[in-house]
């Protein structure tokens, strides 16, 4: 499946992240309903065959608690006794497994399959179907040592795994391999497996079910951003609009000494460096904010998209960008010019790196080097990506507009960090969706410009750029600050069944 390699750099990335803690909103129907814990929670389906050693299971259920209480995972399994040591091998012991985690359906976000030895491979299979969970699964096999090739000891798990796969992949069964086909539960491997397994199942659960908010009408301009509403809805994503008069029209009548307004004034001026910023500029900002959120909040939306210009501006006298880059911070993430589907990239994003995501501008390139480029907005990056953030305007929309109705642009450059590109759109004439994902650097190479910006470094960014044109991607992307392409990959390609394009990281890591 994964092989994590660059956890290390992911793992610099969240230090970067002001070392704060998020709690994700997880939009699957099951997930709302599971408020009560924050853990993961897994089903587990103990392999056995009865002419193996019965110890062998005993000490597989041991290792995975061990790596479970390590990583906060609740699991969801058979007791020794519910069945021969809780493991699964005939119909009986499926049919109890099954209706086990029928009961915690709402709970099981992904299963995890443990074969201590070769398995029954029907057993695994009935559990399956018979559960119904739709939800990520991970197959796992134990190694046999060489000196343990005794009847004693042998697991023959190497060979068993194909079985349980094979019969998988004819019940239509989608699931996921570890990076090695054997591996032990108490290696550091399996631990990044697990890990991202995990990150698989939050993006594949969030993304069944995700809502999302068009908030005006896409710019004249902007054909790019164009999307199918109906190709996401068969794919359990929806979309809710509303004209931007409407949340225009609802902020200007808002008090400014109302304090929920007060409220959000003081947040807009402990979010970003403020001191030239007109003060009837942040007020509108705060107004904006309360009224986005309460819509939100009343449809029950995940991330929303925002016809930023030029209307806000002309009619209301402010850039959005600030209110957009709070609530992508907050995990809530906005996008401009109402690219819908850039904001259900961000989201998917967000989810696979359990950090704040961003859309930016393929923008410039850097000088001669073929690796490099700039990316740039106006400024609704979430505050992670700009911690040196400051409230400013849009020199060049202000070009068209009058710069005195931008402010509330964000300005600041994101420092050097790993970094995952991602992008998911709607091919419509093929009635597909299909993505995208990539990973790199930034760099603190010299960059004199304003704005939200930053400079990138992507191994083959050329081949990269070929394929964003070839197929008719937007100018987009979306970023966070990690590296999760693999688990990304993962997800949509393999559980959502859309067409996508990993780009190699020059040190490829292995993918199924």
């Amino acid at each position: 499946m994964l092989a994590s390699w660059a956890h290390s750099e992911a793992d610099a990335g969240v230090a970067f992240l002001h070392t704060r803690v998020y709690q994700l909103t997880l939009n699957q129907f099951k997930w709302r309903m599971r408020k009560k814990s924050n853990n993961p929670t897994l089903g587990v389906i103990y392999g056995n065959r009865d002419f193996f050693p019965d110890q062998l299971v005993a000490e597989a259920r041991a290792d995975i608690a061990a790596v479970f209480d390590k990583l906060g995972v609740r699991a969801i399994q058979l007791e020794p006794t519910d069945t021969k040591l809780g493991g699964v091998e005939t119909l009986a012991d499926a049919r109890k497994c099954a209706e086990l985690f029928k009961r915690h359906a709402h709970e099981i976000d992904g299963v995890l399959v443990v074969l201590p030895n070769f398995g029954d491979e029907k057993g695994v299979l009935e559990t399956l179907k018979l559960a119904n969970l739709n939800v990520p699964v991970l197959v796992q096999a134990y190694p046999d040592a060489l000196h343990q090739l005794d009847v004693a000891r042998r697991r023959d798990a190497w060979c068993g795994k194909i079985s349980v796969c094979n019969n998988l992949v004819q019940a239509g069964i989608k699931f996921t391999l570890t990076t090695k086909h054997v591996v032990h539960p108490g290696s550091a491997l399996f631990e990044r497996d697990l890990k991202d397994f995990l990150a698989v199942c939050r993006v594949v659960n969030g993304l069944r079910g995700a809502r999302l908010g068009a908030v005006g009408a896409r710019p004249g301009a902007f054909n790019t951003v164009r999307y199918s509403e109906k190709i996401l809805e068969r794919h359990g994503i929806s979309v809710t609009t509303v004209d931007l008069s409407e949340i225009l029209a609802k902020a200007e009548k808002l008090d400014a000494a109302a304090p929920e307004v007060q409220a959000r004034l003081d947040e807009v001026l402990n979010y970003a460096k403020s001191a030239d910023a007109p003060r009837g500029k942040l007020v509108l900002l705060a107004k904006l904010g309360v009224v986005l959120e309460q819509w939100m909040d009343a449809n029950d939306l995940d991330a929303t998209a925002v016809q930023c210009w030029t209307s806000v501006q002309t009619n209301y006298g402010c850039n959005f960008c600030t209110v957009m880059s709070m609530f992508s911070e907050r995990f809530m993430p906005s996008a401009c010019e109402v690219d819908v589907t850039g904001t259900l990239s961000m989201y998917a994003m967000q989810l696979a790196a359990q950090a704040p995501a961003a859309l930016v501008d393929w923008n410039n390139n850097y000088g001669e080097e073929d690796d490099k480029c700039v990316l740039f907005h106006c400024g609704n990056w979430a505050k992670s990506f700009l911690p040196e953030a400051t409230i400013s305007t849009a020199p060049i929309l202000g070009t068209v507009v009058g710069e005195q109705n931008t402010w509330g642009a964000l300005a600041g450059r994101t420092p050097a960090g790993p970094v995952t590109f991602g992008r998911i759109t709607t091919a419509d004439a093929e009635g597909r969706i299909r993505a995208y994902v990539a990973e790199g650097h930034l760099t603190d190479d010299p960059l004199d410009t304003f704005g939200a910006r930053a400079v990138a470094r992507v191994p083959g960014l050329q081949q990269l750029m070929r394929y964003v044109c070839k197929h008719g991607f937007e100018h987009h992307v979306a970023i966070t600050i990690s590296h999760t392409a693999d688990v990304l990959a993962e997800a949509l390609g393999n559980y959502m069944g859309w067409e996508v394009y990993r780009h190699p990281s020059g040190a490829n890591r292995s993918s199924a």
